[in-house]
């Protein structure tokens, strides 16, 4: 695997996370991440739109004219979150139901559209997918973060087990809009005491 690659796949783990550095996908953060378990769930869904859509705009990234290119960068967006929406419709019914409408608003999520415009259409499919892998599942460690957060301070569990002890008052607001903005704050806070070092 070329230095390329695994640049282009490591940059969305840190250095580009999506929402904590470049400040996207924000919508989902503050609406799904009540759960670790939802959290896990929408960036999974992610994931899997970023890797496929990146892939396909890039094989078909001197075909599709420019004049149309966003409108064409949206219906391929759309097919594979179609196709993901339906695998959690049969599969994970439950989960398909916590995530209600965010699943289909993947079609419009900024990372999705933007990693095709600003990278999927001027580079080769393997540097594509690596960038879609790569985002995808930074996004998801950024989900995870705030529902770990949210969920354990807001009901006291981890993945629905309990981490503190039976005296442990939940502070319900975390897992309210409040919270989850608090929470977006904080870590936005040390991701940039991080990055000034």
């Amino acid at each position: 695997m070329s230095q390329s690659v695994v640049k282009e796949f490591t940059k969305g783990l840190w250095t580009e996370i999506p929402p904590f550095r470049l400040v996207l996908g924000l919508c989902p953060i503050l609406a799904v991440t009540k759960s670790v378990e939802n959290s896990i769930g929408m960036g999974l869904a992610c994931v899997f739109v970023f890797v496929f859509s990146n892939f396909l705009v890039s094989l078909l990234r001197n075909i599709i004219p420019s004049k149309v290119r966003i409108a064409g960068y949206i219906i391929i967006i759309a097919t594979f979150v179609t196709v993901v929406e339906l695998v959690m419709q049969a599969y994970t019914y439950p989960l398909f139901l916590k995530l209600g409408i965010f699943i289909p608003l993947i079609v419009v999520n900024c990372i999705a559209l933007g990693r095709a415009e600003a990278f999927a259409c001027k580079n080769p499919p393997l540097a594509s997918i690596a960038d879609g892998l790569g985002m995808g599942i930074g996004y998801t460690i950024s989900l995870c973060v705030v529902g770990a957060l949210r969920e354990s301070l807001g009901n006291g569990t981890l993945l629905g087990h309990q981490v503190f002890g039976p005296d442990f008052q939940p502070f319900r607001f975390m897992l309210e809009a409040p919270g989850a903005f608090i929470c977006l704050g904080l870590v936005l806070c040390i991701m940039n005491l991080f990055g000034k070092k």
